[in-house]
């Protein structure tokens, strides 16, 4: 069994966060005890240090409230009416940065993996450390990735868009 990363894993910067959770382990527990896990293979980096294609760019709402406090708590949210996607609050209080999970073992894009995982507005603000059913192990392993700049965010302008905030595991 691997270890569950604590929250001080968390409460660091997003881009030394993000680059390390590629290869840890997600694991989610489902009703009637079934646990099932994924390798991370990719994940997006989005900080609130004037990121304008992050969320919390506009401020503090009760949509982004979450992403204003301690690292390691669980940010999800809806899109096209349809899709919760699964970001990880990273830093600390004030911070308001999340890594967003792109994509887990067999599974591409954030759409695909919140619908894997179940999601739903009730992991809002889930804390990482404790939480029963959702969490990410270390695996101990060495692995390799690359970087490109993030999908989808045109809205947020240069020098936003080629940032190569986006973590993709090799061979995967």
């Amino acid at each position: 069994m691997h270890s569950r990363l604590p929250e001080e894993f968390f409460r660091r910067h997003v881009l030394e966060v993000s680059p390390e959770l590629i290869g840890k382990t997600l694991v989610r527990k489902f009703d009637k005890s079934e646990l099932q896990s994924w390798i991370i293979t990719e994940v997006e980096a989005y900080s609130g240090n004037g990121d304008l294609a992050c969320h919390a760019s506009k401020g503090f709402t009760p949509r982004t409230e979450v992403m204003f406090r301690e690292g390691g708590l669980v940010y999800v949210y809806l899109i096209y009416g349809m899709h919760w996607l699964l970001n990880l609050v990273t830093g600390h209080e004030g911070d308001a940065s999340a890594v967003l999970i792109r994509g887990i073992e067999g599974i591409s894009g954030p759409g695909r993996v919140g619908k894997v995982l179940k999601l739903n507005k009730t992991f809002y603000g889930e804390n990482l450390a404790t939480s029963q059913r959702i969490w990410i192990e270390d695996t101990n392993k060495p692995i390799q990735y690359t970087t490109t700049p993030r999908i989808g965010i045109d809205y947020a302008g240069e020098p936003w868009i080629s940032k190569p905030w986006r973590y993709i595991l090799k061979n995967s």
